[in-house]
């Protein structure tokens, strides 16, 4: 097969070296973004004059034939192709005649590699946006129906205060509204068109980059030719938004690990997303959260990738910008069947509250707030958190709770301490008295949940 690219060569390229600088094996998933690429380009040229309206018709009828061919599996991809723009331009060739060749007039691979794959991932983006949608919608559900129920907050992996359970749901869903509207940022920045720009310096024909751009549904062209062929930063970015909210993911998994476990017991995870051991039979293993936890670390390695590669890169493009498509795939798929799974996961995913009332009791979840109870009544704070520490120290020697304290025990450890002065001081009353704006109160959460309800709706549909 001879290259379409190889006029000034006398040698064909050595058949190792063929198979080292193709790249159809992954590009070949962009051929729609290609075809939709070649013929707004080639309708652009009809329109300037630049081929007749007979040549760009008859070019556009044999991209669509090809599209068809390939997603038929007629056409099969090997090594001679080189990439997915060489693939199809030469069996456009192939199909219609020398017409086929008036297809790459004003334009690059190097353009044309750019424009494909920032199709690609806006495509790409519709679809994480549907799925992180989906996940933000079983979190206010979720976070609904525990709005009321207490559990256990930690700091430093040791019990710190008590929480309603919808307070954690409402936490994460904070997390990934963050990366929704990172997502959509992105969205927005990698919203221009590269195609026109040519190897790096623009054409001489009389093209019309503003036609391009909108018959692709960008917001318009890119400024300069330079930097459209050179940019990565889209990718970098993207990538950098997959990775924090794999992050998000990975730090849930982690809880849902604890949580599983014996020792806790806290959750009860429907068993079609949990496996069992081949050789305990008791075990129900919580293999998903656990394979979520991992998955994150493919994605800050696809982000170091790219990163790497662009590093020390001149203007405008190398070679080495071919190996900005595998990491940013494999981001993509990890980072959508990761949010599809947990939000399936959590969907089906209940709290064991007769194993959580077990745990509340200990670790004196309400100690801060006696000690805001007594600053309420006038003990400076400093002074408050000092007398509950020594309630603290004398419950841990007694090993009885703060309720447990005499009147003589509360007097020797400070006389403007009595059980009057002590109030109500049960798990729910400390719960439901933190009230203040963002705090874990069930009535608090429900305004949380209110508010997250009104963002979620008011998200613009075309781009979730």
């Amino acid at each position: 097969m001879t290259s379409l690219w190889g006029g000034r060569f006398e040698k064909d390229m050595d058949d190792i070296v063929k198979k080292f600088n193709a790249s159809i094996a992954f590009d070949k998933r962009m051929y729609n973004n290609d075809i939709d690429g070649s013929i707004a380009h080639v309708t652009m040229l009809g329109q300037q004059g630049i081929v007749t309206k007979e040549e760009a018709d008859k070019i556009i009828e044999g991209l669509e034939i090809i599209r068809k061919r390939i997603s038929n599996g007629e056409i099969q991809f090997t090594v001679e192709d080189e990439d997915i723009h060489m693939g199809i331009e030469s069996r456009l060739i192939a199909q219609i005649g020398d017409t086929g060749k008036k297809l790459h007039t004003a334009r690059s691979r190097n353009d044309q590699c750019q424009v494909d794959l920032r199709l690609y991932v806006k495509d790409e983006i519709k679809e994480i946006l549907h799925r992180l949608y989906y996940l933000e919608s079983v979190i206010l559900e979720k976070a609904e129906k525990y709005a009321d129920k207490i559990t256990i907050g930690f700091t430093h992996i040791q019990h710190a205060q008590p929480i309603t359970i919808g307070f954690i749901f409402m936490a994460y869903f904070q997390m990934f509204r963050r990366d929704i509207e990172r997502v959509l940022d992105c969205y927005e920045r990698m919203n221009l068109c590269p195609l026109g720009a040519c190897a790096l310096a623009g054409t001489t024909l009389p093209t019309n980059r503003h036609t391009t751009a909108g018959l692709l549904d960008f917001a318009g062209p890119t400024e300069n030719a330079m930097d459209s062929v050179s940019d990565r930063d889209y990718s970098i970015e993207f990538l950098s938004a997959a990775s924090i909210s794999m992050m998000h993911l990975s730090r849930w998994a982690e809880e849902f690990v604890w949580w599983n476990s014996s020792e806790f017991s806290y959750i009860a995870i429907d068993d079609s997303f949990c496996t069992g051991s081949s050789i305990m039979p008791q075990k129900k293993n919580p293999d998903m959260a656990e394979l979520l936890r991992g998955k994150v670390g493919r994605v800050y390695g696809d982000l170091m990738q790219m990163l790497t590669i662009m590093k020390g890169t001149p203007l405008a493009y190398n070679k080495d910008f071919q190996e900005d498509k595998e990491s940013l795939f494999d981001a993509i798929d990890t980072w959508k069947a990761s949010v599809q799974i947990f939000a399936k996961m959590l969907e089906n995913t209940e709290f064991r509250m007769d194993q959580i009332e077990k745990h509340l009791s200990k670790g004196f979840l309400n100690a801060t707030d006696i000690a805001e109870h007594f600053a309420k009544q006038g003990i400076p704070f400093r002074e408050a958190h000092e007398i509950v520490g020594k309630m603290v120290k004398t419950c841990e020697v007694k090993e009885c709770d703060f309720e447990d304290l005499t009147e003589v025990e509360l007097q020797s450890i400070d006389s403007r301490v009595t059980k009057e002065s002590l109030g109500d001081i049960s798990i729910k009353a400390c719960v439901d008295a933190r009230v203040s704006f963002g705090g874990t109160a069930p009535t608090e959460v429900r305004r949380q949940i209110k508010v997250g309800q009104e963002w979620l709706d008011g998200l613009d549909i075309e781009v979730q």
